[in-house]
């Protein structure tokens, strides 16, 4: 299979109509409906049912765009990852390094000190993101190690290499009453009605039910607990430098965290591995 034919099947598979799709990609509807049809020639299965009230897909095309979406993000992956290499030897980033803003500040700033003094050491350029975003980084090629966090992160399908296990804390106002607690219950945190928990987006960027607001990033977090309109559970490190007006209270029952590094198994750049080899020797 090619990957022309790849985007075609999954224009039409996410659209469900031969004409949006064709719109989507700048093409004629006649080449496209010959190339899907060719391609369930060669395949010897239906893969969508037409129908005058539309295209549905059938089992086997279910398999396929499944197939197809990752094939695809790996090939684009690799062309991004072989850019990067061809542009190591003229001063560009080599590598580049997800991590989700507002955590790990500390030890990220060691890992840089410890890997920029190794010989041969690149550039390394640092992309913050989102929770959850690094690994949607690191498939799709446009990052090439990452620091991630179990049991909040999915590592599966990645190397990885732990770093360091810590406990969390309630990140609270400071006028609130709970605030001089020498330490909470996990499930006292979890039940204030009048600081919910805040809710971050799913992978698909929608967010979840629930009275918290919906957050994106750390500084937004910050300013709403500061506000006293939500609260919320993070690793130690994550209180390391808060704003004014915030307090940190231990969570002992809290599941502990585990930052480490991850890269993709296939990965055979002597820069992350030396980048690696930087992190496991803090």
């Amino acid at each position: 299979m090619e990957t022309r034919e790849l985007r075609y099947f999954v224009a039409v598979a996410e659209e469900l109509h031969f004409g949006r799709a064709a719109l989507r990609l700048g093409i004629a509807q006649p080449p496209l409906s010959r190339a899907v049809a060719g391609l369930e020639r060669r395949l010897g299965t239906l893969l969508l049912e037409r129908s005058s009230r539309g295209v549905t897909l059938t089992g086997a095309g279910v398999v396929l765009l499944r197939e197809a979406r990752a094939a695809l993000d790996a090939v684009e992956a690799a062309e991004r990852r072989t850019r990067r290499a061809a542009l190591a030897a003229t001063g560009h980033p080599a590598v580049v390094l997800a991590a989700k803003a507002g955590a790990s500040g500390e030890l990220l700033a060691k890992l840089l000190d410890a890997y920029a003094a190794e010989p041969g050491a690149v550039a390394v350029d640092v992309v913050l993101c989102g929770p959850g975003e690094q690994t949607q980084l690191l498939h799709d090629g446009r990052a090439d190690v990452a620091l991630l966090h179990r049991p909040f992160d999915d590592t599966a399908g990645f190397d990885t290499e732990d770093l360091h296990t810590e406990g969390q804390v309630a990140i609270l106002p400071a006028s609130h009453p709970l605030s001089v607690r020498p330490h909470l219950r996990l499930a006292e945190v979890t039940d204030l009605p009048d600081l919910p928990l805040p809710r971050w987006p799913r992978p698909d960027g929608t967010f979840p039910d629930g009275p918290g607001p919906q957050v994106r990033d750390h500084t937004q977090l910050t300013q709403l607990i500061a506000l006293g309109r939500a609260c919320a559970v993070v690793p130690e490190s994550g209180s390391t430098g808060l704003r004014e007006g915030l307090t940190a209270v231990p969570v002992p029952d809290a599941p502990h965290v585990t930052t480490v590094i991850a890269w993709p198994p296939h990965s055979h750049s002597t820069a992350v591995a030396a980048l690696v080899r930087a992190a496991t020797d803090l």
